[in-house]
């Protein structure tokens, strides 16, 4: 009977999509790949046309390549002012490959709910 079922369920599982598989390599990438700011630079990682990516990440992850990047770049800020050091938010800001301090300040704000410095010293 179990064997039956087994079968039965097997049956149901769904095809492998390589696509889903490269898009998910693409997420891992700009995830660990702190060079990669720029959509035009996984492109060429991935020699895709610009275009293609868009359509693939709208498709298969819900959001745009460019999003994908910025959530990476806001986490390893936030993975910085979790650490308990003393945080040079304008250092950050330029290893991280934003223009200036204010404008790491305006993504981490809007998107954590809080400035840099003030989530710096609420998690330490």
């Amino acid at each position: 009977m179990v064997a039956a079922a087994e079968g039965l369920l097997r049956g149901f599982c769904p095809v492998p999509d390589p696509v889903a598989c490269q898009v998910a390599d693409m997420v891992e990438r700009i995830s660990t790949d702190q060079e990669l700011r720029r959509v035009t630079a996984l492109a060429e990682v991935f020699r895709l046309p610009e275009r293609r990516l868009q359509r693939l990440f709208a498709e298969y992850v819900g959001v745009s390549p460019k999003w994908v990047m910025r959530r990476a770049r806001l986490l390893e800020a936030a993975r910085r002012a979790d650490a308990g050091d003393v945080v040079d938010w304008a250092a950050i800001a330029l290893d991280l490959g934003y223009a200036d301090q204010a404008h790491l300040t305006r993504d981490f704000t809007a998107t954590l709910g809080v400035p840099p410095a003030r989530y710096a010293t609420e998690s330490g």
